[in-house]
């Protein structure tokens, strides 16, 4: 069996700036050579497929599973009765050095939360499962802390302390 990807999380209440600070983070551990999986949660129905087109019709006539395959990338629409848990998602990803969950507040891999003043009064995480904060104010946590902007400090801890490296 081979070695499992590490995952860590991505937490913290909308409007924090998450995908902003994931964006510069992925960016950042590119730069570096690392192969990066990302599964994004949103609360929000989202239409996968594009009505009228044939994935969507192939979809709509009662497939499980559409892939749809292009020059430069596959994407993979498959449907679920009730949503699949983290890990289910986690378990189809393959070729990356790392995945990052965003949006999920629970799960077992250690996470970064980012917060931002005015947002929430304070951090939600329990400090067991943090592995940074990231915000735009010094907080008293017992936790490493970067700024909002320093996505090469939090890649620097995950290279120490995730991908050991």
């Amino acid at each position: 069996m081979g070695k499992s990807v590490p995952v860590i999380g991505l937490a913290g209440y909308s409007n924090t700036g998450k995908t902003t600070f994931l964006v510069k983070l992925i960016t950042e551990l590119k730069r570096r050579g690392y192969r990066i999986g990302v599964v994004k949660h949103t609360h929000h129905q989202v239409e996968l497929e594009q009505p009228g087109k044939d994935t969507w019709r192939h979809a709509r006539a009662g497939a499980e599973v559409v892939a749809l395959a292009t020059p430069d990338g596959v994407a993979l629409v498959r449907g679920y009765e009730a949503e699949p848990e983290p890990e289910v998602i986690i378990s189809m990803i393959s070729g990356v050095d790392l995945i990052v969950v965003e949006g999920y507040k629970k799960g077992k891999w250690p996470k970064l939360e980012i917060y931002r003043q005015g947002v929430i009064e304070r951090p939600v995480i329990p400090a067991e499962e943090l592995l940074a904060t990231v915000s735009d104010v010094p907080l008293d946590i017992e936790t490493p802390h970067f700024g909002l902007g320093d996505a090469a400090g939090v890649a620097n801890l995950i290279e120490r302390v995730i991908l050991k490296n």
